[in-house]
């Protein structure tokens, strides 16, 4: 098989792992503006911090090696098909940005949100860990919808749409697609890794996003199939179509590995439907004559060769480190597991960092 070829599946299979893993991150990170509120007459404040905490901590050990994936799969776009990656993040420009910032807001938001023991600083943090799990969640689905669909490229390749030639009602479904579809893979999720009163909270809302999902998912399936897929990627159709079935009944049966294994499924299923749309094209335009393919993108065959040395050498250890990572956080977490909060003072840090006396110990008797 041309290495191309081979490179081209590659770069779908580290797209398939980052938009599995990070997308129930993802939906964590948006249920955390649900889940995270103190509902009325329900949990003092303590316990509803602890909640939160809960959310979090899910996904702590794990997001940060999540967006490896992403980190991979860009990588391996540049090295592999420069054109495609010069004329993907030129043309793309703007909403790669927006996503670019609210992944690195996300970030800030993990690390720094409990130095500080304050009910502002964490309202905060909260506040952007939710906008920046929601922004990438609708954007990526919008990226993708346009490689599907074509863009507006000239004869050198080179992107002449505008910005808002990218929000078509095609690619805003998708926007909505993948908002809706990583919501309930992050609620099936934290049904499964969570106890107590989040378990039985995201269980419900699980189940009351299922259907919606699969509407909606299969709606956005059918349209990309009929109008800009080949017909073997009607195999991937019904397979997300299924996946999406099992989970509605998972759901509803309180199942969750099976319903993570459905949202999972259906996940891979759209990534082989996204990129067979699009092969032998790498980025199709709406003029198939001024299309980025497979042939005329690609590295020379010397530097795809070295590309896949290094992958076979190193790809094994990353899968066996994060398969690790998986297995030693595997159990369940509940509000109990919780230990009090530990964060600095604000006001003590700003006495410091202004010239404030710092605290003098008592003296010893």
């Amino acid at each position: 098989m041309d290495l191309a070829i081979v490179w081209f599946l590659l770069i779908a299979v580290l797209w398939t792992g980052y938009l599995v893993l990070e997308g129930f991150d993802f939906g964590v990170g948006m249920l955390l503006g649900i889940f995270g509120r103190r509902r009325k007459g329900a949990a003092p404040d303590a316990t509803a911090e602890k909640n939160r905490r809960v959310i979090i901590n899910t996904i702590g050990p794990v997001w940060d090696g999540n967006e490896v994936w992403l980190l991979t799969a860009g990588g391996a776009t540049f090295a592999a098909f420069p054109e495609w990656y010069a004329t993907l993040f030129s043309g793309f420009y703007i909403p790669l940005l927006i996503i670019l910032l609210a992944l690195i807001v996300r970030v800030v938001a993990f690390e720094w949100r409990g130095k500080i023991e304050s009910e502002t600083w964490r309202a905060w943090a909260d506040r952007a860990l939710v906008v920046g799990s929601w922004v990438p969640a609708v954007l990526w689905g919008v990226a993708f919808a346009n490689l599907v669909r074509g863009v507006e490229l000239d004869a050198n390749h080179q992107y002449v749409g505008g910005f808002f030639a990218l929000l078509n009602p095609f690619a805003l479904l998708g926007g909505a697609v993948t908002a809706l579809l990583f919501l309930t893979h992050g609620a099936v999720f934290l049904a499964l890794k969570t106890d107590g009163e989040i378990r039985e909270r995201a269980s419900v809302l699980a189940e009351r996003l299922a259907p919606v999902t699969l509407v909606v998912a299969g709606a956005w399936a059918v349209w990309a199939q009929l109008a800009f897929s080949v017909p073997w990627t009607w195999a991937a159709v019904a397979v997300a179509a299924v996946s999406l079935v099992v989970v509605v009944r998972a759901t509803r049966a309180r199942r969750e590995g099976w319903a993570f294994t459905g949202t999972a499924v259906t996940i891979v299923a759209a990534v082989v439907l996204i990129f067979g749309s699009m092969y032998p094209d790498v980025m199709p335009a709406l003029d198939p004559a001024n299309s980025l393919t497979v042939a005329n993108a690609s590295s020379s065959p010397y530097t795809l060769q070295i590309m896949t040395w290094v992958a076979v050498a190193l790809t094994p250890v990353v899968l066996l480190y994060q398969g690790w990572t998986y297995w030693v956080f595997r159990k369940r977490i509940s509000a109990e597991q919780i230990p009090e909060g530990v964060g600095l003072s604000l006001r003590k840090i700003a006495d410091q960092a202004w010239g404030g006396k710092p605290e003098t110990p008592a003296p010893r008797s």
